[in-house]
């Protein structure tokens, strides 16, 4: 999986981009059967003159084969705003996983089925 960090309005500082690719291992690690997937995080601070309310923002889109998937999360910390949105799109990625495998066996079973109304109970084939 190929990572690219971008920032809006701040600098990307090594302690930012470390603290982002560590958090992206376990994306990495669930996505890993697909090496063509391209994780574009964007981290950016929504503007200068705020007193109060969350400024920060981070991103997370995520475009593979046959999969197309996006999170984002406002806070008033960029760490906390990167956990969020993290969290976020490890339960879309799971989630999808979920109604894979289970398409998967519905399919596998209706095969199953098919086959066994095909031949009479009675007749045993050799």
């Amino acid at each position: 999986m190929n990572i690219n960090l971008k920032g809006t309005n701040i600098t990307l500082t090594p302690a930012i981009t470390e603290y982002t690719n560590k958090k992206l291992v376990k994306v990495a690690k669930i996505l890993s059967w697909d090496p063509s997937a391209q994780c574009d995080v964007e981290l950016a601070k929504t503007s200068a003159h705020h007193q109060k309310g969350d400024i920060f923002k981070a991103e997370i889109h995520i475009v593979g084969a046959n999969r197309n998937h996006y999170a984002s999360a406002e806070k008033d910390d960029l760490y906390v705003a990167i956990d969020f949105v993290r969290d976020d799109i490890l339960r879309e990625l799971k989630s999808n996983k979920g109604k894979r495998s289970s398409y998967i066996r519905r399919s596998g079973a209706r095969v199953k089925n098919m086959v066994k109304g095909l031949w009479p109970w009675g007749i045993k084939i050799k």
